[in-house]
């Protein structure tokens, strides 16, 4: 049997991986997320991510409410999975968010196609962090990529430190 391993979230955030956005659009918005994660080595393939990124949007919007929204991809010949967060500047994007309200921040995730469990464990220590309005509202106001990865990685929950 396999053993379970743990899953901390706060492995994931990466200040290469922290993004100021300034985007009119969410396509816009996950180019440059996905522009990042491709200029930091984690795609195979930048245009087929983007294709099941936009797939999946197709399916039903990944604006979860909060003024959040979390795209997702799962593919194969991914080993492991990675997460950009990309943080609007001034006006949000309109997403077709659940409570409609325009999206300010994104985390983008990507990994394998045949991992659900640890899927589903980072999704939500994820959702943990966000729920979190006073956390959601200085994430927002992050002023730098070090100070937006300190904040995500300041909560008590599924993380390490």
């Amino acid at each position: 049997m396999k053993r379970e391993q743990n899953i901390f979230i706060s492995d994931y955030f990466k200040e290469p991986l922290a993004l100021f956005l300034d985007c009119s659009d969410r396509d816009e918005a996950l180019k440059r997320l996905i522009d990042c994660l491709d200029q930091q080595g984690k795609l195979h393939d930048k245009e087929a991510f983007f294709k099941a990124i936009l797939e999946r949007e197709r399916i039903v919007s990944t604006g979860i409410g909060m003024g959040v929204a979390i795209p997702h991809a799962k593919l194969k010949g991914y080993n492991e999975f990675f997460i950009a967060v990309g943080v609007q500047q001034g006006k949000g994007i309109e997403w077709n968010a659940l409570d409609q309200l325009p999206v300010r921040l994104i985390f983008l995730i990507g990994g394998p196609d045949n991992c659900q469990n640890d899927y589903l464990k980072i999704l939500s220590q994820l959702t943990l962090v966000i729920r979190d309005e006073q956390k959601r509202k200085k994430l927002i106001k992050a002023a730098t990529p070090a100070e937006l990865i300190t904040l995500l990685k300041e909560q008590g929950h599924g993380s390490r430190g």
